[in-house]
């Protein structure tokens, strides 16, 4: 079992930046392929970021690139999602996630098997 905790969202004006931290039980972290989405009211959860367990290597959806970086540090188990610039459009329940198994190139819902129970981001105009 991995327990996933996040935090660090809240409410920030249009042009500020906050940083979500998702911490991870578990001694095998640095295995698994970790990620960020969100859900708007009334929308579906969508993919944000990935960060890959072999080489780190990310991918975010096209709306954040530029503005939103995911990283990791595997010593703390922790993976964080660095988001400036913040737009209204951007305020969402964001929730981490762990891809175990090491599925897929982590951008879908389906290849996580454990979940957060998300933050809250509020982005105001």
């Amino acid at each position: 079992q991995v327990q996933l905790v996040e935090s660090g969202g809240g409410l920030v004006q249009a042009g500020g930046s906050l940083r979500l931290s998702c911490a991870a039980s578990g001694r095998t972290f640095s295995s698994y392929t970790m990620g960020w989405f969100r859900q708007a009211p009334g929308k579906e959860r969508e993919f944000v970021a990935t960060i890959i367990w072999l080489g780190g290597s990310t991918s975010y959806i096209e709306s954040v690139k530029g503005r939103f970086t995911i990283s990791r540090d595997n010593a703390k188990n922790t993976v964080y999602l660095q988001m400036n610039n913040l737009k209204p459009e951007d305020t969402a329940v964001y929730y981490c996630a762990a891809n175990t198994r090491r599925v897929g190139l982590g951008l879908r819902e389906y290849e996580y098997d454990y979940w957060g129970q998300g933050t809250q981001v509020t982005v105001s105009s």
